[in-house]
């Protein structure tokens, strides 16, 4: 399914959801367009128009942007000295 549609729908179930909770509903699309494998930039590109839209794509970005900590490889720890001998302990 296209963004374009998806954005459509969007468009016409919007008037559909109190203005209260169109905030929670746009977080909601976001994720699930991004669950789905829908690129991010494109979700911006379509819905550039979009307030609600906009805030949650900028929201999930925040959210779940990943720290360099914990891209950490394996070599990066410490290994243990391999000549140590723990026959003192």
């Amino acid at each position: 399914m296209s963004v374009e549609l998806i954005k459509e729908v969007w468009v016409e179930l919007k008037r559909h959801i109190n203005s209260v909770d169109r905030n929670e509903a746009a977080d909601t699309l976001v994720a699930v367009l991004v669950d789905n494998d829908v690129d991010v930039d494109d979700i911006k590109d379509v819905f550039k128009s979009d307030t609600e839209v906009k805030r949650a794509v900028a929201s999930y970005l925040k959210d779940h942007d990943v720290d360099d900590e914990e891209d950490e490889d394996e070599d990066d720890f410490v290994d243990y000295d391999e000549d140590f001998e723990d026959e003192d302990y």
